[in-house]
C-alpha cells in the first residue's frame, strides 16, 4: 500500500470542497493529477471514497470513515511537528530547580510564578535543599538551576544575583536584648546561638562568620536545626538567639522579636546558579526570562 500523508491531505481537501477543481486550486496542483491521486488511493484501499457524477461529488460511507481517520492522523502529525519545534525552541520541556530556605521566602516565588506564566509548557520540578547539596547536584547533572545562598563563585558556572538582604538578629521574649530597637554585632558576642549545621549551611557561614571575626568573636552555636523554621522555633523556645536575613523573618513565630544590626551593612545574596556546559533551550529561555525580571526589579528599586 502506497498510502502516505500526501494522499491523506489531498483526500481531506477534496472531502471538504466536494469539488475536484476547487480542491486542486487549494492544493496548488492540476486537477487531473489530483484525480489520479484519489483513484490511486481508492485502489490502494480497495474501496471507493467518493460518489461522482456530472452534478455532484459526495463521500461514500467508506469515505466518511476514512475522513475521520485522516483528520485524527493529520492532527496528530501536525501536533507532533509543532511540539518538536517548540521543544527545540525551548518553549516545551522540564527544568529541575532547587532553592534554599532563605531563597524561597524572598522575591523568588513571585519570579517563579511570572516565569511559569511566561513558559506555560515548561514543567518546573522543585526541591528544597541547602546550597552545598545544590552545587553537588548541579555538578552531577541532577539539577538544572539552583537558587543558593551566596557568595558563590566556581569555574564552569554562571550566576545571577536575584536579591540582597540584610542580616538581622532574632531573640526570644524576655531576653535582655528584646528591649532594644537596634543592636551592634558586638552586643551578641557572648550569646548562645541556634543555627543550621556548619556543613549544610556552609555558604551562609562563609559570609556570616567573617563578620563576627572582624568584631573579635566566633558565634557560639549550642543547638542546630535543619531549617530556618526549626531555628526560629528553637529561638522562640528560649534555647538561644540567632542571626538570619530580613526576608526569613517576615513571619516570626510567636514569642520572638527581630532586631536590626546597625553596624552590619554587608548584605547576603541569593544567587541563581547553573552550569554553562548544559544549556538546553528550555534552560536558555528560563535564564533569559529570569534576567529580564531581575533587571526590571532592579530598575524599579533604583
Amino acid at each position: 500500500m502506497r498510502l502516505d500523508l500526501r494522499h491523506m491531505r489531498c483526500f481531506v481537501v477534496v472531502a471538504e470542497e466536494l469539488h475536484f477543481r476547487r480542491a486542486a486550486e487549494r492544493l496548488g496542483i492540476a486537477q487531473p493529477a489530483l484525480s489520479r491521486t484519489i483513484r490511486d488511493l481508492e485502489n490502494d484501499l480497495g474501496a471507493p471514497l467518493f460518489e461522482r457524477s456530472n452534478r455532484f461529488v459526495r463521500l461514500t460511507k467508506a469515505g466518511a470513515a476514512f475522513w475521520e481517520s485522516c483528520i485524527s492522523i493529520l492532527n496528530a502529525v501536525d501536533h507532533a511537528a509543532e511540539n518538536t519545534k517548540r521543544v527545540s525552541e525551548g518553549h516545551v520541556g522540564s527544568l529541575r530547580i532547587a532553592y534554599t530556605d532563605l531563597a524561597i521566602v524572598g522575591p523568588l516565588p513571585k519570579m517563579l510564578k511570572d516565569l511559569s506564566a511566561l513558559y506555560p509548557d515548561v514543567a518546573f520540578q522543585f526541591r528544597n535543599d541547602v546550597s552545598i547539596n545544590q552545587v553537588r547536584h548541579l555538578e552531577d547533572d541532577l539539577l538544572d538551576i539552583g537558587f543558593v545562598t551566596g557568595p558563590f563563585s566556581a569555574v564552569g558556572y554562571e550566576k545571577l544575583v536575584i536579591c540582597k538582604e540584610k542580616f538581622v538578629c532574632i531573640v526570644y521574649e524576655g531576653h535582655p536584648l528584646a528591649q532594644r530597637d537596634t543592636i551592634c554585632i558586638s552586643d551578641i558576642a557572648d550569646e548562645d546561638f541556634v543555627h543550621g549545621a556548619a556543613k549544610e549551611w556552609e555558604m551562609f557561614f562563609s559570609h556570616f562568620n567573617p563578620l563576627c571575626h572582624r568584631h573579635g568573636f566566633s558565634p557560639r552555636i549550642i543547638q542546630e536545626a535543619q531549617t530556618s523554621i526549626g531555628i526560629l522555633g528553637l529561638v522562640a523556645a528560649g534555647v538561644g538567639i540567632t542571626v538570619l536575613t530580613e526576608n526569613v523573618c517576615r513571619s516570626l513565630p510567636q514569642g520572638t522579636k527581630l532586631i536590626p544590626i546597625s553596624d552590619v551593612q554587608t548584605p547576603l545574596e541569593t544567587v541563581a546558579v547553573w552550569k554553562t556546559n548544559k544549556m538546553e533551550n528550555a534552560k536558555h529561555k528560563f535564564i533569559d526570562g529570569l534576567r529580564s525580571i531581575v533587571s526590571a526589579q532592579s530598575f524599579k528599586n533604583e
